[in-house]
């Protein structure tokens, strides 16, 4: 404890040390720079001869390399390690220069090309040879100032990432996987049930290439299985191009014609490599449960998400992507028996492009339909969307095959304070199994706005009208099927989606529709969702309302039933955090028009270190016969995967729901459980670091090797992925938390750390005339020469990642001639919060 204790009553010598520098001045020398004389040192200490402060003075630091911001003209644009090297200026003085290539300068914005003595310095760019540029290393704030006059500068969009950055990632082999099940046990003369899903997203890495699966499986009560491939493709960027590359399986754009499934190729733009990119729609299901239910959720026929929710109001908003479009087509199976189904519309915003920008696809293959009896035949398809000025955009589009043709064209108009809005028409030729040649047209119209006044947001509101002899191409290729069918032909398509705040106290208001009815059929499709949610001092509490009538074709199934249902559903949440943290008491209340009214009490909260458990316990009574219910749940986020389970029970049987979730990640290190992988992925590598979270990603922590994967990243974008010290183990200690990676799209990226493993020490170093060791000394590990410590006024120096025993290298100038070694042994008697506390001689 002695060697951590500091008087508060300095000694005379160090009273001398205080009194000299608060009275007397630093001495100027010849050129004008600040100077301490480190003789001052030798006043408390008179042995301490030869200490070498050169590379301390102003500031500065010895020659290396330091993870930096990189700040241009008060504007920082990036974060990353740099190499300083010493130089004299011409005053005599050494200083630190950054070593930056010319090709990190360009991504800067520096117009490289009017300075070709940039380069005559080699590998590290020659900044004076841009007139006036300057840079400045502030050590102690960890920053890197440079000057560059504006006229060497090229305008820059805001978040722009330089392609030279972009990250292609490491080579990987992977597997994302998704298990659910429910066994259900009947009380009356039903027979029991259970069913299983899974679904299997495998794929690997090779250098810019991606090789990605989605694989389906279903078995029911009967033992029979079912496996469908949604998708099978290769993917490669084209950076050239600012376009993917996609050969095999996927969906056309939906932004022209209709989204089409095919197999074959494609050459897109990927609006994401730019830095004024807009991010793709994806739609949120919502619905109302009137009892514990299964929600199996339909994409282009096939299935593609299964969930199982409890009695009330549900949203489910993370969705593997499909990489297209097409409206999802929900269906929830109650616990009772019955079925509802409603549509969610998979709708585009307007079509608007930036001024000059030129967005396009290029598609060739065969329609690849769910129904394997649906005739392959080969299509191509063009369309390209090209930015105007003062606002315009014009866009259009070919698609041709042996059984259709069409041409399709439009405008886009940004109306400022109005919105947007567009327009096209598409005129089709076609020509349907068993019937004469076709010919029709479609107009549309898409519209959005958002309202800042008056918080009103219009994400998408749009009306679309065919003609009696227009079809899609998707339409007229399933009627060369073997059932000769075409389905029933939309005639109108009206849907919306608008979101109202009402003030700070009052709420806000959501409501989404779709209508639609078809050619030569009575049937319509019509679905309709009405919330309205708002909290006051910490309750939440909302009321839904759904109303829907199925007809038409859904999920690749033609639906005669016009039954229309009705919900309305009630839900107060009040937080108890007085009593329990992380919990919440709720009410809800159902009420359905061809059904009962029920009522549920409950208790819902999160456990556990990162809230990485999520729990429910509810409690039901309906009327109607429908009697007394009840659930619990439970979801677990862990290290290598994500767990789910549920028990459930009421009139008719009782049910329990399972489910896993997680990913497989097999790259040069090892293989790396995970939670569920995402598109793009980090690997973190903190080899010996064990157990170690990571920042906003809950129940993520590094295994016993060090190594976990975290899934929140933006291609081509700068993510900051930071470890949490706080759950460092006390014998690790790592160098950086943060890393920034710029990964491209479906990369694995890799992010190092550096972890000091071993034990911490606070050592007094002493010469062998009992004198410390000089002030600015460094010390470090035998071995181990490139990670270093400066030792105090006092001899005492703080290491970590120390071997039980082991020997430190001591120096104290920069010829390396003063020196001494230190043999250590910490025996951990003398510990003090994990830090071990000695003193040693230096010989």
């Amino acid at each position: 404890m002695k060697a951590l204790k500091r008087s508060f009553f300095p000694r005379p010598g160090r009273l001398a040390i205080s009194i000299a520098l608060a009275t007397t001045p630093f001495i100027n020398d010849a050129h004008a720079r600040d100077y301490f004389n480190p003789a001052l040192l030798e006043i408390d200490n008179p042995a301490m001869k030869g200490a070498d402060l050169s590379a301390f003075e102003r500031g500065g630091q010895a020659p290396g390399t330091w993870r930096v911001d990189v700040i241009i003209n008060d504007r920082q644009v990036d974060t990353r390690e740099v190499t300083f090297y010493s130089e004299q200026e011409t005053a005599g003085e050494p200083v630190l220069k950054p070593c930056l290539s010319v090709a990190l300068v360009q991504s800067y914005g520096v117009k490289t090309e009017q300075y070709p003595a940039l380069a005559t310095q080699g590998k590290c760019a020659n900044l004076t040879a841009i007139p006036q540029a300057s840079s400045e290393f502030l050590f102690n704030t960890q920053k890197l100032l440079l000057s560059i006059p504006q006229a060497a500068l090229s305008p820059v969009a805001r978040g722009y990432v330089a392609p030279e950055l972009w990250d292609e990632g490491i080579n990987a082999v992977m597997l994302n996987y998704m298990l659910s099940g429910a066994n259900t046990r009947a009380r009356d003369q039903s027979a029991d049930s259970n069913s299983q899903y899974a679904n299997l997203r495998p794929g690997i890495n090779i250098g810019p290439w991606r090789f990605r699966n989605y694989t389906t499986w279903n078995r029911d009560s009967q033992g029979q299985n079912q496996w469908d491939s949604v998708y099978s493709y290769a993917q490669r960027n084209i950076v050239p191009l600012k376009a993917q590359l996609t050969l095999g399986d996927s969906n056309a754009p939906a932004d022209v014609f209709d989204s089409m499934p095919f197999r074959g190729g494609q050459l897109a733009s990927d609006d994401d490599m730019l830095p004024e990119s807009m991010k793709g729609y994806a739609p949120v299901v919502r619905g109302i449960a009137r009892t514990n239910a299964q929600v199996i959720i339909r994409q282009n026929g096939y299935v593609i998400n299964q969930n199982y929710v409890a009695p009330g109001a549900f949203e489910i908003s993370d969705m593997y992507s499909t990489g297209g479009s097409g409206d999802l087509n929900v269906t929830l199976k109650e616990a009772d028996g019955s079925e509802q189904t409603f549509t969610v519309p998979y709708a585009s915003l307007p079509v608007l492009q930036r001024e000059g920008r030129l967005k396009y696809a290029v598609t060739g293959g065969q329609y690849r339909s769910y129904d394997s009896r649906v005739d392959k035949t080969p299509f191509g398809q063009i369309t390209a969307i090209l930015g105007l000025p003062v606002g315009f955009t014009v866009y259009g589009g070919l698609q041709q095959s042996s059984k259709y043709q069409s041409i399709a064209g439009g405008v886009g108009k940004n109306l400022g304070e109005i919105g947007a809005v567009s327009t096209d028409i598409t005129q089709a030729w076609s020509q349907p199994q068993d019937e004469k040649k076709q010919t029709g047209q479609s107009w549309r119209i898409r519209y959005s706005k958002n309202i800042v006044a008056t918080s009103t947001n219009f994400t998408i509101a749009g009306y679309r009208y065919s003609t009696g002899g227009y079809y899609s191409m998707q339409e007229v290729l399933d009627s060369w099927g073997e059932n000769h069918a075409s389905g029933e032909r939309r005639r109108n398509r009206m849907e919306v989606t608008l979101s109202q705040s009402l003030g700070d106290r009052a709420g806000s208001l959501t409501m989404s529709a779709v209508r639609e009815d078809y050619w030569h059929s009575p049937h319509s499709a019509s679905s309709l969702g009405v919330g309205y949610n708002n909290s006051w001092q910490g309750i939440s509490y909302g009321i839904n309302g759904t109303w829907s009538k199925n007809g038409g074709t859904a999920g690749g199934r033609t639906r005669n039933s016009q039954r229309s249902d009705q919900l309305i559903s009630l839900n107060v949440s009040i937080p108890l955090e007085r009593f329990l943290s992380n919990t919440w008491a709720n009410y809800a209340m159902n009420i359905s028009r061809h059904s009962s009214t029920t009522h549920t009490v409950g208790l819902n909260g999160m456990a556990l270190e990162g809230n990485a458990l999520n729990w429910s316990v509810q409690q039901g009574y309906g009327t109607d016969d429908v009697g007394y219910t009840g659930s619990a749940n439970v979801d677990y986020r862990g290290t290598y995967a994500e767990t789910t389970a549920g028990y459930s029970y009421d009139r008719s049987g009782e049910r329990l729901n399972y489910g896993l979730a997680g990913g497989i990640l097999a790259h040069a290190d090892g293989i790396t459980f995970s939670q569920p992988l995402g598109e793009t992925n980090v690997l973190v590598k903190a080899p010996g670091a064990s157990g170690v979270g990571v920042n906003n990603q809950s129940g993520v922590k590094t295994d016993y090797h060090g190594y976990t994967v975290t899934s929140n990243v933006s291609p081509y974008r700068k993510n900051d992925i930071g470890l949490n010290t706080a759950t460092l183990p006390d014998d690790v200690e790592l160098e950086l938390t943060n890393k920034t990676v710029v990964p491209t799209r479906g990369a694995v990226v890799r992010a190092d750390y550096v972890a000091n493993v071993g034990s911490r020490a606070l050592l007094t170093l002493v010469l062998s005339n009992q004198q410390p060791v000089p002030f600015g000394a460094r010390v470090s590990i035998a071995g181990n020469e490139g990670r270093s410590a400066i030792v105090d006024e006092g001899g005492q120096v703080y290491l970590t990642g120390l071997a039980a025993q082991g020997v430190l290298n001591v120096v104290w100038d920069q010829e390396n001639t003063q020196r001494c070694q230190v043999r250590y042994s910490l025996d951990g008697n003398n510990n003090v919060g994990g830090i071990s506390l000695a003193r040693y001689t230096c010989h």
